[in-house]
């Protein structure tokens, strides 16, 4: 048959059968007699276009199928690749090429070294050597994409390739689950009963891999202070649970005094730990004992202390509940909550704090808002799981978008967007494609007129002054607007409420435009 009726074939074992892309010339031949059970998702730039298919990837905890074009169009969507490999999510992306006969002449828009363009940020590339061979690339493309730690992976694929013959390939089990070893998870178990005053540290593979209810029931019978890691991008514990401790910095110094006292550490799903700014002297406390359960064999690698155990983190937990406390262990102390804001300025402290008290109670957070992200933590609780996302990687452009790929692969679902003006802009294109699906996502972006995430982060250099972080004049109400989105502006603490309730009980998209002082 010929290679595009078999790839069809094989993505459809798979349930591979949205496509996000942004077409271009080079993989045209992919979509002749395009199958009626296929969906493909248009965005209007590539950069937004892997966005959306990280997001509806990470919502429906499996693979998303992205088409690109060429360098160019890989070449777009680097930034957002980047945001994958270090979400963990699992992609299977195809690039079109130049025909093969010629590739020896630098033919016009044709990819050089295609395999290597996107490295190191991505699992496995390939080129294949024959036509023939695309079925079986395309095959163990998604396998590597989704085997702990997950992650991106691309095919290159000439454009003469789609209509060779080819034998089909047929779909197969590939086992992507590790159980950590016995032995040194008895240990840990052991360790974490007997320990004084032990600690929990939570990350994005907690929820990844459903660990939910175990950490739960692991911190409740240790009576275990959890924190969560610096960064996290998913929510692997309840925000108002009496053991939720709170959020870790990204700052060596401030790890270690927030974790004093602690005599054991265990760090479920996380790196030992990321950092952002420079700091020297011990990882972790004098005195304590550190053990990491990861699903990521180079985490495990390069962690500066303690013993790390690779293994699914939901078999893993599991296997630590086996453990049993010490008799005497007293509840933890734990940081006093945040007060109540009031209502004399519209602040983000303010608006976080509404959103919080007015939004559906299963509603998901898809988050991009760097400045605002420690009110936050302060003012919007996360209290279900599978219920908040935002970006791992630092780089901007991704929460647009992916707020898009959540609400469609979670249909009924009230889906909000919560963004930066500064993050925004990088993937504005996004608000078209939420109203061509019809996909009743809230937007809220938060105008704070500057990148105040850098002019923040411009004091630890001691710099009073940044040139480029200014942004005004910036009309969103009149960007989403020209793409089809509602929108409304509110610059009053008493007008918001309204505007929160408007949103979040649409049927279509919304965008609401906070202008915060």
């Amino acid at each position: 048959m010929p290679v595009r009726e078999a790839v069809h074939a094989l993505l459809r074992e798979f349930g591979l059968t949205t496509i996000f892309g942004n077409p271009g010339s080079t993989e045209l031949p992919m979509f002749r007699e395009f199958p009626e059970d296929f969906r493909y998702v248009l965005g209007l730039q590539e950069s937004v276009v892997v966005a959306m298919a990280d997001g509806f990837a990470q919502a429906r905890n499996d693979a998303a199928l992205i088409n690109l074009h060429s360098a160019v169009g890989v070449g777009h969507a680097l930034g957002s690749i980047f945001t994958a490999f270090k979400n963990q999510t699992p992609l299977v992306i195809t690039a079109g090429q130049q025909a093969r006969s010629i590739l020896p002449f630098e033919p016009f828009l044709y990819s050089e070294q295609a395999a290597q363009l996107p490295k190191p940020y991505i699992k496995w590339s390939v080129e294949p050597a024959r036509a023939e061979d695309v079925p079986a690339a395309l095959a163990r493309a998604y396998y590597v994409a989704m085997q702990p730690p997950r992650g991106p992976t691309l095919v290159s694929i000439p454009v003469d390739d789609w209509d060779r013959l080819c034998l089909p390939v047929a779909a197969r089990i590939a086992s992507r689950t590790l159980a950590g070893d016995p032995e040194l998870l008895r240990r840990a178990g052991a360790a974490l009963g007997a320990a004084r005053k032990p600690v929990i540290v939570v990350g994005a593979s907690v929820a990844r891999d459903d660990a939910w209810d175990e950490t739960i029931a692991l911190a409740e019978r240790h009576q275990a202070a959890v924190w969560v890691s610096p960064m996290s991008a998913r929510n692997s514990f309840p925000e108002r649970h009496p053991l939720f401790a709170g959020f870790l910095p990204a700052n060596r110094t401030a790890i270690v005094k927030l974790l004093e006292g602690a005599d054991f550490i265990l760090v479920l799903g996380a790196p030992v730990f990321t950092y952002h700014v420079e700091g020297h002297g011990p990882h972790i406390p004098a005195g304590s004992t550190l053990v990491q359960l990861t699903d990521d064999p180079a985490a495990a690698a390069w962690a500066p202390v303690g013993t790390s155990i690779v293994t699914n983190l939901k078999l893993g937990v599991a296997a630590l509940l086996a453990s049993q406390p010490r008799e005497t262990r007293a509840a933890p102390a734990l940081p006093a909550r945040a007060a109540q804001v009031p209502a004399d300025r519209l602040t983000d402290c303010y608006l976080l704090q509404q959103i919080a008290a007015l939004r559906p109670a299963d509603s998901i957070i898809v988050e991009e808002a760097p400045s605002s992200r420690g009110p936050m933590h302060d003012h919007l609780p996360i209290l279900e799981r599978e219920t908040f996302h935002t970006c791992a990687s630092g780089g901007l452009g991704h929460g647009l978008p992916a707020a898009v790929g959540v609400a469609l692969a979670r249909p009924g679902r009230k889906v909000i967007g919560l963004l930066g003006d500064g993050s925004a802009m990088y993937s504005i294109q996004g608000l078209w494609s939420a109203a061509e699906l019809g996909l009743p996502v809230a937007f809220i972006v938060i105008n704070n007129s500057s990148y105040r995430a850098l002019e923040e982060f411009g004091r630890h250099f001691a710099i009073d002054a940044l040139p480029g972080v200014k942004l005004p004049h910036l009309d969103f109400c009149a960007l989403a607007t020209g793409q089809g989105v509602r929108s409304m502006r509110v610059e009053r603490c008493e007008d918001l409420d309204a505007a929160l309730r408007e949103i979040f009980s649409a049927d279509v998209p919304m965008l609401l435009e906070v202008r915060v002082t």
